[in-house]
């Protein structure tokens, strides 16, 4: 029996394990300017991955809705993640004093390799 609802979320939470990669070797590239750096960006990595996470729980989760419903979910789960997204690189700057290239490069490389799971997934690379 074919699943799209779970199939939707296989696919969000595979670009979210490419993202969490991309924050992983970003982070690794800074460590070479020390470990301030190197947690920056892994603070900002970790700020786009937590949000996708949850906005796809939010998106998702809900099982078959009428329309209406499924588009406020959506929205609902793009709002979070920008939520989580902005509210973690406060934290990360403001709060912790983390030098902010390390972590934009983060964010920049974890956008990117969002890009890069939804192109292999259109060429049928990550489907099962």
């Amino acid at each position: 029996m074919h699943d799209p609802m779970s199939a939707g979320r296989r696919l969000a939470f595979r670009a979210i394990a490419f993202q969490a990669g991309a924050t992983a070797l970003t982070a690794l590239a800074f460590l070479v300017q020390g470990a301030d750096s190197a947690l920056a960006a892994l603070v900002g990595g970790f700020a786009l991955v937590a949000g996708g996470g949850l906005s796809a729980l939010v998106s998702l989760g809900g099982g078959v809705k009428p329309a209406g419903s499924v588009i406020g979910l959506m929205l609902a789960g793009v709002l979070v993640k920008w939520l989580v997204v902005f509210a973690v690189l406060a934290v990360g700057l403001a709060g912790f004093q983390l030098p902010p290239l390390p972590m934009l490069a983060a964010v920049v490389a974890t956008m990117l390799a969002y890009v890069l799971a939804q192109i292999l997934n259109r060429e049928g690379v990550l489907r099962e």
